[in-house]
């Protein structure tokens, strides 16, 4: 049985889903015979921590078997990924990541080539950011808080999850586009960084819409934009920053389990498996649309690992760009 230690709206609605049996053969015959651990590089809230919580629970119901979360913040995540890189490769404890795992490698923040120290099981959902401000702050478009950033210079603190997470170097390349004088505070967790703009304590972030559309809609924030190249589906009503005047402008993010490298084949594509199904069922994909994720396309591992390879390159030049220290 998970073990959650916090839910939203759309946990709430996944977690009662039914989910597509899978059938016997599909699942080894001798794997899981023991609780399965996702480790997570963040703390409780955040959009990687809650989506990894929903494919630990596809799993828990396909397989009938006890999944445990283990939030481990620190280090941009990279203590989470430390732990899985040094797992024992037997399916048993995997990895919670998002694009900042990619960041990491690029970062070179990891002690080790991330392309090579796991093996891509499943992307969970993709998901864009949502650009969020205090509702105390005067500005309701993009426009309007680069010109309030500009007329004071140094005023304004954004939160992220963390330096070198998606969160932290999406805002550096709008400040750079921008040309926009934004104080960093990094947090151990999304989660912490959102309760910190909603206080007041800085005054925006790029937070996933599946931990910020909840307090959008209560009016605890303001949202402003959204950081893809497409409008989120749960907030069509909001420009991208792309449409704001900054064309090209693309952050977003994946969630995806991975395990440690050498983990058998077979238990890699049953996991793979579970998990797909499970986030493929109407009544999940309607409330991953609620929250402004979807599931990602029914990759197999193989097409995963291209996948990474291929951001990987991308992540690479742009941070070329930004040329942001994470030190």
């Amino acid at each position: 049985m998970l073990k959650p230690r916090h839910a939203n709206t759309l946990l709430a609605i996944a977690l009662a889903c039914n989910v597509i049996p899978v059938r016997a053969q599909d699942k080894p015959a001798d794997y899981p015979l023991r609780p399965i651990r996702i480790v997570v590089g963040i703390g409780p809230g955040g959009g990687l921590d809650l989506m990894t919580r929903l494919g630990a629970q596809k799993i828990a119901e396909g397989w009938n078997q006890s999944v445990i979360v283990d939030n481990r913040p620190g280090g941009g995540t990279v203590i989470g990924m430390d732990i899985v890189a040094a797992a024992p490769a037997d399916g048993y404890t995997l990895l919670g990541a998002s694009e900042t795992l990619l960041l990491n490698g690029v970062l070179g923040r990891a002690a080790y080539d991330i392309r090579k120290a796991f093996i891509p099981i499943v992307q969970i959902c993709a998901q864009n950011f949502a650009l969020v401000v205090v509702p105390s702050l005067p500005v309701k478009s993009v426009r309007e808080l680069i010109d309030y950033a500009k007329a004071k210079a140094g005023a304004l603190a954004y939160g992220s999850q963390g330096l070198g997470t998606t969160g932290h170097l999406a805002m550096e390349h709008f400040k750079l586009l921008a040309g926009a004088d934004l104080v960093h505070v990094p947090y151990k967790s999304a989660g912490a960084a959102l309760v910190e703009v909603m206080g007041n304590q800085v005054q925006l972030m790029f937070a996933s819409t599946v931990s910020a559309t909840q307090h959008i809609r209560s009016g605890r924030l303001r949202a402003l934009a959204t950081s893809g190249l497409r409008r989120a589906p749960n907030l069509p009503e909001l420009p991208t920053i792309a449409e704001s005047g900054y064309p090209g402008f693309d952050w977003g993010n994946s969630y995806n389990l991975l395990a440690p490298a050498g983990t058998p084949v077979r238990i890699v594509r049953a996991l793979n498996l579970v998990v797909r199904q499970g986030v493929n069922t109407p009544a999940t994909v309607n409330a991953l649309a609620a929250d402004g994720s979807e599931p990602a396309p029914p990759m197999l591992p193989d097409d995963m690992k291209k996948k990474i390879g291929s951001d990987y390159a991308r992540l690479e030049k742009l941070i070329n760009t930004i040329k942001v220290s994470v030190q």
